[in-house]
């Protein structure tokens, strides 16, 4: 079977120098794991180009280490042209679309219809739809569009969560549409293998881990911090922020700027390797993830798998995901944050110790099984030609 793989975003995105989202790492997984036996796509201006075996090989090796943009550049000029001299076809593939990238464009369809592919999607959230008031302006609609497009275009869906797929299937009853064959594969860590470095800091410390945007409560946080550093004073822990800025996030930015009594037990880091990102997550009293929406929660796996003990808003995916192991708060109880926070900063922390032994039980999820599904849609597919 004959597989292309659409890395339109994730070349894009490494060209700006963009350090790899979730998103991305899916997107890298799907290359690693297909890449030696598909053909790499690239959009622009409502057009695609398939490229031949050979610059697909390239490009995907650039992928994985991307240095020179001219490279990469030189790589996707000489698959168009060998493309088209060579009138490169797609017709019967099966495309791999693995970010929502391209969805929202009207002629998104058109191009799938001309390409004559089936297309397979990876599905990662609906939360511009579920939660406009935490996207960008215009947003819902643009994702709404994503949505429409991808049910009329979709051969397969793929899943990140259950909760998802169940998102998408009541949008998919609201507009009275079926829905394509789907499943679900959970989304493994990216970094286990990274090396852990020495210890960071000496005084307890805590990490929160994602994009500066509205719905990742950044605010409540830092406003448990300052009341902490009232209260304890230089026994106050410190936090570790992590994670470029993004949208709509000038309350957050301007607390991590202004406010004098952070400023010795706050740290942004907007860049960060994966190793010092293991070596913060390893040596800290725990990951704070206290979100209001969330499609998946790579951090909470990635925190979990590492032995990390995690404080988590308590959403339905992060159960899926992590059953009873971490320790829930609702993401506006601010006064529960502190508590479980200063109590995690305990030498003899009763809720840590015991998280440490529940953790114990976490069954990381691994793309050996995530692809284990994926096969078993291709096969399907492929099974429905004859």
């Amino acid at each position: 079977m004959d597989l292309l793989i659409d890395v339109t975003r994730l070349t894009y995105r490494f060209w700006q120098g963009r350090l790899p989202t979730g998103v991305d790492r899916v997107a890298l997984a799907y290359v690693r794991y297909y890449g030696h036996r598909s053909r790499a796509v690239i959009r622009f201006a409502g057009n695609s180009w398939v490229m031949p075996a050979a610059q697909s090989s390239r490009l995907f090796a650039w992928l994985n280490s991307p240095v020179s943009v001219l490279s990469a550049l030189r790589i996707i000029f000489s698959g168009i042209i060998a493309g088209w001299w060579n009138k490169q076809h797609s017709a019967g593939h099966i495309l791999f679309n693995t970010s929502h990238s391209g969805l929202e464009n009207k002629t998104y369809p058109a191009m799938l219809r001309k390409m004559r592919v089936k297309s397979v999607f990876i599905i990662h959230d609906l939360i511009p739809i579920t939660y406009p008031e935490y996207s960008r302006e215009g947003e819902a609609e643009k994702h709404r569009l994503r949505m429409k497009h991808l049910l009329d275009s979709a051969a397969g869906i793929i899943a990140n969560s259950q909760v998802t797929l169940n998102d998408l299937s009541q949008f998919a009853e609201g507009l009275n549409r079926p829905m394509p064959p789907s499943t679900v594969g959970l989304l493994a860590p990216g970094m286990l293998e990274t090396q852990v470095s020495d210890r960071p800091m000496s005084k307890p410390y805590f990490v929160i881990l994602s994009t500066i945007e509205p719905r990742k409560n950044h605010v409540m946080v830092l406003q448990v911090w300052r009341r902490l550093i009232e209260k304890l004073g230089d026994s106050a822990p410190h936090l570790m922020v992590i994670g470029q800025r993004g949208w709509e996030c000038e309350n957050v930015v301007d607390i991590l700027e202004r406010c004098t009594a952070l400023k010795a037990f706050v740290t942004e880091l907007n860049s960060c390797s994966d190793e010092d990102l293991v070596t913060y997550l390893h040596y800290s009293q725990a990951l704070l993830f206290p979100s209001f929406a969330e499609g998946y929660g790579m951090p909470l796996v990635e925190a979990l798998a590492l032995g990390v003990p995690v404080i988590a808003s308590d959403l339905p995916v992060f159960r899926e995901i992590a059953a009873d192991i971490p320790d829930y708060v609702d993401p506006l109880d601010g006064k529960r944050w502190s508590e479980l926070i200063a109590e995690y900063t305990l030498t003899n922390s009763k809720h840590r110790t015991a998280q440490l032994s529940r953790i114990e039980s976490f069954k990381t999820p691994c793309w050996t099984d995530h692809f284990a599904q994926v096969d078993a849609m291709l096969t399907q597919l492929g099974s429905s030609e004859k």
